[in-house]
C-alpha cells in the first residue's frame, strides 16, 4: 500500500536509494529501501491482527523498516512496541521511521539476531509477539540475486521452528503470539505449535472469492489449552481487482482484524 504518484526519493545513511511512502490511508509515513524487499499490504494485516491494549508490550520479530510496529501504534495509541531486526541498515530505516511518525516515546528498534536474542529482550516479559518470517524454506526455490531481498524471504540460520520457539519465549503466559505466512507452509508452522501453544486460530487471506488462500494469518496463546480453530478469514480483492470493502477497512482506515 504505496502513496499514489511517485514517491520522494532519497538516500539512506549507507547510501541506498530510499523512498517514502504511505500506510493507512497516509496515517503512517515509511521510509524502505527503492529495491529489494519492501513492506506490501502483508506487516499492515499482521499489525492489525494482534489483539494489543494501550497499556501493553508488544515484541515484533524480524520487525524491518517497522512497517507493522507503525501500523499497530497508530492503532493502538499507548502500547509499547519493541523491534529486532537482523539487518542493521533496515534497522537505521526503522529508528528513522519511529522518529518521522513522532512515536519515539514508545517504539525502539534493535539490532539483534533471534538465535542469541540480545540481553535487552526479557523472555516472558511482552504480552504479545507478532511475526513476518522469511517465507521460503532454506535450500527451496529459485535463488534470490538481491542479497536484502534474500534476507527477507528466504530462511537463514534461523528456520521457522527458531522463529517460533524465540516468539513463545519471549511472550508472557496466556499471550499471543501471530505469525503472517504463505498457506502452504502452515502445517509446518501448526506442526512447531503443537504441544507448545494453544488457542490456535488460522485466518485465511483469500485473493479473490473463490481462489484458494496464498497467506495465513496463525494465531496461538501461550500456556493455553483451548481447542484450534478455523476462522472464516478475509477476502482481498473485488472480480474486477479492487480491494473489497472489508480488506480496504484495514488497509486504509487502519480497522483490526476480529480473529
Amino acid at each position: 500500500m504505496n502513496s499514489p504518484g511517485p514517491p520522494p526519493g532519497g538516500r539512506s545513511d549507507a547510501g541506498a536509494a530510499v523512498t517514502e511512502d504511505r500506510l493507512l490511508g497516509g496515517r503512517v509515513c515509511l521510509r524502505q529501501p527503492a529495491e529489494g524487499a519492501r513492506a506490501a499490504i502483508d506487516p499492515v494485516f499482521l499489525a492489525a491482527a494482534i489483539p494489543a491494549e494501550p497499556h501493553q508490550q508488544i515484541l515484533d520479530a524480524g520487525c524491518g523498516v517497522g512497517a507493522a510496529m507503525l501500523c499497530l501504534a497508530a492503532r493502538v495509541p499507548g502500547c509499547r512496541i519493541v523491534g529486532i531486526e537482523l539487518q542493521r541498515d533496515l534497522v537505521r530505516l526503522a529508528g528513522d521511521n519511529v522518529l518521522l511518525n513522532g512515536m519515539a516515546d514508545r517504539l525502539s528498534a534493535m539490532v539483534g539476531d533471534l538465535l542469541q536474542p540480545p540481553p535487552r529482550l526479557s523472555p516472558g516479559s511482552f504480552d504479545h509477539v507478532m511475526a513476518n518470517p522469511p517465507f521460503i524454506e532454506r535450500g527451496r526455490g529459485s535463488p534470490v540475486a538481491d542479497p536484502a531481498k534474500a534476507a527477507a524471504t528466504v530462511e537463514g540460520d534461523a528456520a521457522l521452528g527458531d522463529w517460533v520457539r524465540f516468539a513463545l519465549g519471549m511472550v508472557r503466559a496466556k499471550g499471543t503470539i501471530t505469525f503472517i505466512h504463505r498457506a502452504d507452509r502452515i502445517d509446518v508452522l501448526l506442526a512447531q505449535l503443537a504441544g507448545r501453544a494453544g488457542g490456535i486460530v488460522v485466518f485465511p487471506l483469500w485473493p479473490r472469492a473463490g481462489q484458494a488462500a496464498n497467506r495465513v494469518i496463525v494465531q496461538a496463546r501461550k500456556q493455553v489449552a483451548a481447542p484450534a480453530r478455523l476462522a472464516a478469514g478475509l477476502v482481498l480483492h473485488e472480480a474486477d481487482g479492487r480491494f473489497t470493502a472489508a480488506a480496504d477497512a484495514v488497509l486504509r482506515a487502519g480497522d483490526p482484524l476480529i480473529l
